[in-house]
């Protein structure tokens, strides 16, 4: 019989392994206080660029890598399982240096890119107009990936949540999960204030709110919230080729004029507000780097708690405390480029396939007893 499997969390990367368990034949449950999305996910601007991200960590660069590299079926499987739309682009990104020292940073990546077999090619400002005319012109060049991309967030997420259901998978908002513990038969219990489940696997995908559950006989999941702020400005269409990205932040352009500008990292707890500082700060960091955004309008702020762990690779991986409890959390900046690849690995884990190499990055009791 096809496995019981409760998700806890309803943001992409829990919507993902919904997706991914519910089309291999398990009977999926997931478990959310929100309607999807709307925790870390609700801020993201989708940016789909490991060799930037991944920069200072081989683990981030591989498994980004390897993610990359699937999102083109990826998206193309969620769109025929749920019928809807995603906006995503494979546009590449272009990274400005604005002084000697990002000079120097980035001519090294672009030599270290080009030796994995990535393309990385260097913009000199005489060459912007070919490439991205609108960078500001006091720029002393860029990096230009053309691999890179950005995928709509929220479309991608209730489309996965679609494909899910589609599927058999079903949602339950219920109030917040606060333990999770073995149950006779080798069966994994999920407590909330409120009501009680259990299935034959449980997969704890809740984010920043991981570390809130009570997993019996295991430390606290260590993963704290990281709030990220980003404003929405319109433009023409066409203003930007590119996602554009700098010392202080970046910009994604979408088809219809829309700039996405992010984003803030801020250790605030769990307030999920937004600031008037950070929308200066984010507003002038997008002049900075194209100087026509200066004067365009704003037409949405938003921010989400990023579920950041001890060194910001994620926690994928059985618990050594409850059998048949699986951690996929504390993804942090890379839950969207990750999300094709956790659902992959946690599949594996749920149906017993052999284990993944990449889980050895990943396992959860590299940071303690989990």
């Amino acid at each position: 019989m096809a496995p019981s499997v409760i998700v806890v969390g309803a943001g992409v990367v829990g919507c993902a392994v919904a997706h991914q368990l519910a089309s291999a034949g398990a009977r999926v449950q997931l478990l959310e206080t929100r309607s999807p999305g709307q925790g870390a996910t609700r801020a993201s601007a989708g940016v789909l660029a490991p060799y930037i991200e991944g920069h200072g960590s081989d683990a981030l660069r591989a498994l980004g890598r390897r993610s990359l590299d699937a999102y083109d079926a990826f998206v193309d499987r969620v769109r025929a399982d749920s019928g809807r739309d995603i906006t995503y682009q494979r546009c590449g990104t272009i990274e400005v240096a604005l002084g000697e020292g990002d000079v120097n940073r980035l001519v090294t990546a672009s030599d270290a890119l080009w030796r994995e077999g990535v393309e990385a090619r260097w913009v000199p400002p005489l060459a912007f107009g070919d490439y991205e005319p609108s960078l500001t012109p006091s720029a002393a060049g860029a990096l230009l990936i053309p691999q890179h991309g950005f995928v709509g967030v929220t479309s991608l997420t209730l489309a996965l949540a679609a494909a899910a259901e589609h599927h058999g998978a079903r949602f339950k908002n219920t109030t917040s999960a606060i333990r999770i513990h073995a149950m006779p038969g080798g069966r994994v219990g999920v407590d909330t204030p409120s009501a009680s489940w259990d299935a034959d696997r449980v997969v704890l995908a809740a984010g920043t709110w991981s570390g809130q559950v009570s997993v019996d006989g295991a430390d606290p999941v260590p993963v704290r919230p990281v709030r990220g702020q980003l404003v929405q400005l319109q433009t023409e269409p066409g203003t930007l080729r590119h996602v554009v990205w700098g010392p202080a932040g970046y910009l994604v352009p979408w088809p219809d004029g829309t700039v996405l500008v992010g984003a803030t990292s801020e250790d605030v707890g769990f307030d999920e507000g937004c600031t008037d500082d950070a929308v200066r700060g984010l507003r002038d960091m997008a002049a900075a780097l194209v100087p026509a955004l200066a004067e365009a309008p704003m037409t949405d702020a938003r921010a989400g708690l990023r579920p950041s762990g001890p060194d910001d690779v994620p926690l994928i991986g059985p618990s050594a405390a409850v059998p048949g409890l699986i951690y996929a959390t504390a993804h942090y900046r890379n839950g969207v480029l990750l999300a094709p690849l956790t659902a992959r690995l946690v599949s594996d884990l749920v149906f017993g396939r052999a284990p993944d190499p990449d889980l050895a990055w990943l396992r959860p009791a590299r940071c303690g007893n989990l």
